[in-house]
């Protein structure tokens, strides 16, 4: 079983959702410790995507360490410019990644 660890922004977006967007958030969230690799590959298989509700929840997934990091929400105006940002930090986030890790 992965464990999951959100970034700020992926806090930030998901407070703004409506308690129905967030219980599916959290369904889907339980659901990817036991499937990491649901949702569609962006790139590179560990870059990942699940679409709700016409948004869509960007995730990576650290096999060597088990876990996966939810990044972002976004919807489909703006996706290409948040894929191709993460990509550009891609080193960045599995610094923050391997603290938190380091945290626990």
């Amino acid at each position: 079983m992965f464990r999951l660890f959100r970034s700020e922004w992926y806090e930030s977006k998901l407070n703004k959702l409506s308690k129905l967007e967030i219980d599916r958030v959290s369904k889907f969230e339980q659901s990817l410790k036991e499937s990491p690799f649901s949702g569609k590959p962006l790139g590179y298989p560990f870059l990942r995507q699940k679409k709700f509700d016409g948004k869509r929840l960007i995730f990576l997934v650290y096999e060597e360490h088990k876990c996966i990091f939810l990044v972002t929400i976004t919807d489909k105006k703006i996706q290409q410019e948040v894929i191709d940002l993460i990509k550009a930090n891609l080193d960045i986030y599995k610094e923050d990644i391997e603290k938190l890790i380091k945290g626990l």
